[in-house]
């Protein structure tokens, strides 16, 4: 069997209706997963669930809207999971906010507190709700998608940075708080990818060389350029990985 191998596991994916997550998602169901596609809307939940059942068989996905702001929709999430599948083995935290582009100086209170509380309490929340079945089971991976924003200042992404920053901590401190119960917590940092999430980066042709010149591999990443930290993170393959965050960024901060 392949280390690679998630047969038999169950991932819950936020933000997994387009772009990095729905990446994530697709990939494990190729390795075996049955996966939850969740983000706020249900038309394009419900799509991606469909094409992963069209490729891997009736049941490999399931589609539960759930908004990250939101406790009681994360706790239904979770809920509507184990009804029909039974557990939950992988958590991806994806699902992120970032309403504001500009100096520090300049963000408004409510847009800063959306930020940390969308990055990082969230993120936090969930966790927290699926944490004590991995713990009694002594066996689980959680991965958190940070990004390499929160490895470095910028002069237009500082809360959104603040907040990834924030996210690589929350892994380390619960690597160390489940780690005697055989659960992993690690990151994903992304640099600069192609999705809509980041289109404000990238959309304008000139702005894109200009942010493919500073990358080792002279490009920006496309999505499923991430699912394969994911699988890892996720499978026997990372078992001896925990409190770590992987940079995947085409080579932008070496």
């Amino acid at each position: 069997m392949s280390q690679f191998d998630l047969t038999g596991k169950v991932a819950v994916i936020t933000g997994s209706s387009r772009g990095i997550g729905k990446a994530i998602a697709e990939e494990m169901a190729v390795q075996g997963a049955k996966v939850v596609i969740s983000s706020r809307k249900a038309g394009p939940c419900d799509e991606v669930a469909a094409a992963i059942d069209d490729a891997h068989g009736e049941g490999t996905a399931i589609a539960v809207p759930a908004n990250i702001s939101s406790k009681d929709d994360l706790q239904n999430l979770v809920d509507e999971t184990r009804k029909a599948f039974g557990k939950i083995d992988i958590v991806v935290c994806n699902a992120a906010s970032n309403p504001y582009y500009g100096p520090m100086s300049g963000i408004e209170d409510e847009q800063f507190r959306k930020i940390l509380e969308n990055n990082i309490i969230a993120n936090n929340w969930l966790i927290q709700m699926v944490a004590p079945e991995m713990r009694e089971r002594k066996d689980g991976s959680i991965i958190l998608i940070s990004s390499i924003g929160g490895l470095r200042g910028s002069e237009v992404l500082g809360a959104y940075s603040i907040s990834k920053a924030a996210d690589m901590q929350l892994a380390r401190n619960l690597a160390r708080e489940f780690g005697g119960d055989n659960v992993r917590v690690n990151c994903v940092a992304p640099g600069l990818v192609r999705t809509d999430f980041a289109k404000a980066l990238w959309e304008d042709p000139e702005r894109e060389k200009m942010a493919a010149r500073g990358m080792a591999l002279g490009r920006i990443g496309e999505p499923d350029e991430l699912a394969g930290a994911a699988v890892y993170l996720a499978s026997p393959a990372g078992r001896f990985t925990t409190g770590q965050t992987i940079v995947v960024d085409g080579g932008a901060t070496c």
